[in-house]
């Protein structure tokens, strides 16, 4: 997992459903931790593009419903900038659902949406299935 060169806000608060974007069998997602984030004592912590989150699978596939999963962030609302200068908002929030966390490599096959360039240069797994990195 490669460091991030922008700074992106965390807009995505515990306990947010989240859409996502793959064939994986599962269709909502539940935020229930985001893996790696630093925060105040007390504070829940929020995840943007790029983060690892554990999620719960709210609505899907008979199998994959009410069971906990990784995923990745590949999209969100709200706006960001890059080093460049250039502003990135995505229309809706969206994760990938993945198949183990150290590699990252996703569950799905296909991938529905553009991807983050974030998300694609920090998980190389998500990179090589995605068919538009913005």
């Amino acid at each position: 997992m490669k460091a991030l060169k922008a700074r992106i806000p965390k807009s995505l608060n515990h306990g947010s459903y989240i859409e996502t974007c793959d064939n994986s069998g599962a269709r909502m997602v539940r935020l229930i931790s985001v893996r790696g984030a630093k925060t105040v004592k007390g504070r829940k912590p929020a995840g943007g593009v790029g983060d690892l989150i554990k999620c719960s699978v709210y609505d899907g596939e008979q199998t994959m419903r009410k069971t906990v999963v990784t995923a990745i962030i590949v999209r969100q609302k709200k706006a960001y900038r890059r080093p460049d200068g250039l502003r990135v908002m995505f229309e809706d929030n969206a994760v990938v659902v993945l198949k183990d966390d150290k590699l990252g490599t996703p569950k799905g096959t296909i991938f529905k949406g553009p991807i983050a360039k974030e998300a694609a240069d920090r998980w190389p797994g998500i990179a090589k299935v995605a068919s538009i990195i913005v």
